[in-house]
């Protein structure tokens, strides 16, 4: 296998070292570090992003290396050596429902070219693992051409590449499906029996085209999707606090629920205990209306552009019903990242930071359970694994 590039933890125990990609205000880092990485080089191109990564991690100078900028500057040959696994969460924007499904011809989302450029620079110093995550759209961008383009460019730079979805639903109360790419330069041995938790029915293509080179690693089950837990996760506000909505605010919000959701409202707000749910600002008919989720988990995450795009919360019950925008504290909770540093920090900022975001225990667990045996050599390895047909 190509040599394990490890790097000295204070204890004198090695640690595969991981570069970045795309980092955001470090989320990846948070769940990579979790399971046994030691990330030492990070990229992004949003000012603000830096600003928060680097007053969390605080790191001493000569240990990390933080280039912030875009990423079609960034050369192979400049970039650090002996890396065990990269990770690119490239922009989503051209991929998602709520975008124009450019795909990976979009200014944004076709971002991943210049990842795969940079990996090709590399040369023999790229490194034997990568992991590329995005929104579950990739699958069908294009009818499936998109995530068929994707892998074939790795299957170019001698990577198998599998994939999966994991939903942050599994470990935080937040609905937040996304896709995963896990390129090995030595796959593993495929599973004997799919694994359709993670890898379902609609997943299943690229497997199954002969002009792709792919594995399945043989995982454990994902924990189970949770149900309940936004209602304890959400910040407990006195009633006086100056983020609930005034009456006026709060009786054009209740105005603009529709029956079925004006019925849920109530039933939450006659409840003897207290509930929180998430509502999003929707327009309907070409009119603006509010949506409050049924169950006790968040809906999905989103940058802070636009009123759409947020959350509010709704606290209900024993007669009494308020109404506020969900908190900077609580997107880094839904996030997995509660301990992460705000203070200084400007509202918008912080959520776009998180709704922008992987969530951390999702990394930690494909971290622990895929990616490290994998850079360590652990899985057993494909005895004769599936060549790529370059043009089929």
């Amino acid at each position: 296998m190509t040599q394990l590039a490890l790097i000295r933890s204070d204890a004198g125990t090695a640690k595969p070292t991981a570069a970045e990609f795309f980092a955001g205000i470090g989320l990846v880092r948070l769940g990579l570090e979790d399971a046994g990485f030691k990330v030492i080089w990070s990229n992004d191109i949003e000012p603000d992003k830096k600003e928060m990564y680097v007053r969390h991690f605080n790191d001493p100078e000569g240990t990390h290396t933080y280039k912030r900028g875009d990423i079609a500057d960034v050369r192979g040959p400049q970039m650090v050596d002996e890396l065990s696994l990269a990770w690119a969460s490239f922009p989503c924007t051209d991929l998602s429902l709520a975008g124009a499904r450019r795909g990976l011809a979009g200014s944004e989302s076709g971002t991943f070219w210049h990842f795969v450029r940079v990996l090709r620079e590399m040369g023999d110093r790229k490194p034997p693992v990568v992991a590329l995550e995005n929104v579950v759209g990739l699958a069908t961008s294009h009818g499936g051409e998109d995530l068929a383009a994707a892998i074939r460019a790795l299957n170019d730079l001698d990577y198998s590449v599998d994939v999966l979805t994991l939903d942050a639903r599994r470990f935080v109360p937040q609905s937040r499906p996304r896709l995963f790419l896990v390129g090995a330069l030595e796959p593993p041995a495929d599973e004997p029996v799919p694994n359709s938790e993670l890898r379902p029915d609609w997943l299943q293509a690229p497997f199954g085209d002969p002009g792709l080179r792919t594995h399945r690693a043989l995982l454990p089950a994902p924990p189970p999707p949770k149900t309940t837990g936004l209602t304890e996760l959400a910040d407990k506000l006195p009633p006086d606090s100056e983020l609930w909505w005034d009456d006026q605010r709060q009786a054009a919000f209740v105005s603009s629920l529709s029956p079925i959701q004006a019925e849920r409202l109530e039933t939450l707000r006659k409840g003897r205990k207290i509930s929180r749910r998430t509502a999003y600002r929707r327009t309907r008919a070409g009119k603006p209306t509010w949506e409050i989720r049924p169950d006790d988990i968040s809906g999905c995450l989103r940058t802070a552009r636009g009123g759409s795009s947020k959350q509010a919360v709704v606290e209900a019950g024993q007669g009494k019903v308020r109404v506020r925008w969900m908190t900077p504290r609580e997107y880094a909770k839904l996030m997995g990242a509660a301990d992460y540093r705000l203070d200084g920090l400007r509202t918008n900022q912080a959520l776009f930071g998180f709704g922008d975001a992987v969530c951390v225990p999702v990394v930690a667990w494909l971290g622990r359970e895929y990616l490290m045996p994998l850079v360590r050599g652990e899985l057993r390895s494909a005895e004769s694994p599936r060549l790529a047909v370059v043009g089929a």
